[in-house]
Formats: C-alpha cells, structure tokens, sequence
C-alpha cells in the first residue's frame, strides 16, 4: 500500500511537462487496447466466414445458385465472399456483352482484384497506429524521462546538501514517464505483429482463392466459346 501511495505521490508531483507526457502515454496505451480487442474480433470474425464459405464453395454447389445466396444475404466480415461477388457479378455481365472469351477473365480478375484491394485495406485498418505507438511510446517516455532527471539535476545544484534522499525523488518520478512508454508499447508491439500475421495469412487464402475461381470461370468460358463454334 505504502509503494502504491509513493507511486501516485511521484506521478502527482511531476513536472507540467512530464505529466503531459505521461497523459499521452496513457491515452495511447488506452486507444492501443480498444484496437486490440476490436481488431481481434474483426480477424475471428472474418476466419470463421471464410472458413464457412469455403465449405459452401466447394460443396459442389451451383455458382449461379451460390452467388444469388451471397448476394441477397452477404456474410459480415467475410473477404472471400466478397472477391466471388465481384468476380461472378461481372463475369456474368461482360459474358452477355461480349463473346471474347479473353476480354471477360481480363474484366473478372480486375474486379476480383479490386475486392482484393478492398478487403486488404478493411484487414489492415488501424494496424499503422498500433505500429506507430510500439515504436514511439519508448521515445516519448525516454523523453519525460530525461526532462524530469534534468529538472531534478537542476533543484540539486540549486540546494545546499545533495544526498540520494534529495535526488532519488525527482528521478523516481522521471523513470515512471520510461514505464508507462514500455508499457504503451509492449502490447501494441505484440499486437501489430500478430495481426500482420493474421492479414497476411487471410489474405494469401483470398488471392489462392482468386486464382483458384479464376481458373474455374476459364474453363467454363472457353468450354462455351468451344461448344458455340
């Protein structure tokens, strides 16, 4: 009790500035963990569809039947699901316009790659800030750090005596400004690279995907040109 009274004593009896420093800190550590769990949730979510769709995809179902299930009722979070909207939506369309078997998988794989692009984006939001507070939380904490032992370096020239008693206040509260910043950045750390991960690996089952329906779409096609001739 007594320590944790000290704590708050030192943290009350900082500096203007290395308050400051460490009410951005902690204001960072706060925003870092709601990011966590909400992006957590996101990546859950957007497994769990995907692993879902897969097993409709290949269950042998019809596409046209699967794509008017999809489009009437989308699944949330679902990345996979969305590459295969944009690319039957229009392959359908370009294969009522044009009877160039090339020009519809041209037309097909551009709009499956701009869903890709989409689903990028969506899968990476706001994993730049949780990288931006793992690598300057230490910085700015070395920063109230080095302020505070300078001010406490500073009332110790003006005393008369300088003992440890004297000093070891000032420098106590500093180092608590370098604590909060591991403290703020550790976890944003584990989490950014976690999450790199996880987009990385839905992302690489999104493009295998892609090609995988790509493939599908240029047999059907040319198997349409081949049975018109």
């Amino acid at each position: 009790m007594e320590s944790e009274v000290s704590v708050w004593y030192l943290i009350s009896n900082a500096g203007v500035l290395v308050k400051l420093v460490m009410l951005l800190l902690v204001s960072a550590s706060v925003i870092s963990w709601a990011l966590i769990f909400q992006r957590l949730q996101v990546f859950r979510k957007a497994k769990r569809a995907q692993l879902a769709f897969e097993e409709r995809f290949w269950s042998g179902m019809d596409l046209g039947q699967l794509y008017r299930e999809v489009s009437a009722d989308p699944t949330p979070f679902s990345g996979m699901e969305a590459v295969f909207r944009a690319g039957f939506k229009e392959f359908s369309r370009l294969r009522q316009q044009s009877r160039d078997a090339d020009a519809v998988m041209e037309g097909t794989q551009r709009a499956m790659r701009v869903a890709f692009s989409r689903e990028q984006e969506r899968l990476e939001t706001h994993l730049p800030f949780l990288a931006t507070v793992g690598s300057t939380s230490p910085y700015v904490g070395l920063f109230g750090t080095v302020w505070g032992i300078m001010n406490s370096f500073r009332g110790l020239a003006q005393g008369e005596q300088a003992t440890l008693a004297t000093v070891a206040p000032g420098i106590s509260e500093a180092l608590i400004a370098t604590a909060m910043g591991l403290f703020a950045a550790i976890p944003a750390v584990i989490a950014y690279n976690r999450f790199s991960a996880m987009s990385d690996a839905l992302l690489k089952n999104y493009e295998t995907f892609a090609e995988e329906f790509s493939s599908i779409l240029h047999r059907r096609v040319h198997s349409s040109e081949a049975s018109a001739a």
